[in-house]
């Protein structure tokens, strides 16, 4: 079996990690969801899951679009 992961979880950009983490804390916070201490989310509800998940989702969709709209990538 290959050493390498093929878990999809893994950031394209390594370095965004402190980022993505807030922004999971954000989520949890705004939402009202619990935060577990040791960071394992596999006793989390799928509906809170799916919040948090949806909820993220549209922050980036948002970061995204914000930065296309300032010229970026033309």
């Amino acid at each position: 079996m290959s050493s390498q992961s093929r878990s999809s979880n893994q950031l394209v950009v390594p370095q965004a990690s402190q980022a993505i983490n807030q922004l999971k804390m954000e989520a949890a916070q705004q939402l009202g969801v619990q935060i577990p201490a040791d960071g394992y989310y596999g006793n989390v509800s799928t509906r809170d899951a799916g919040s948090l998940g949806g909820y993220i989702t549209k922050k980036l969709v948002q970061i995204a679009e914000q930065q296309l709209s300032g010229g970026q990538y033309r």
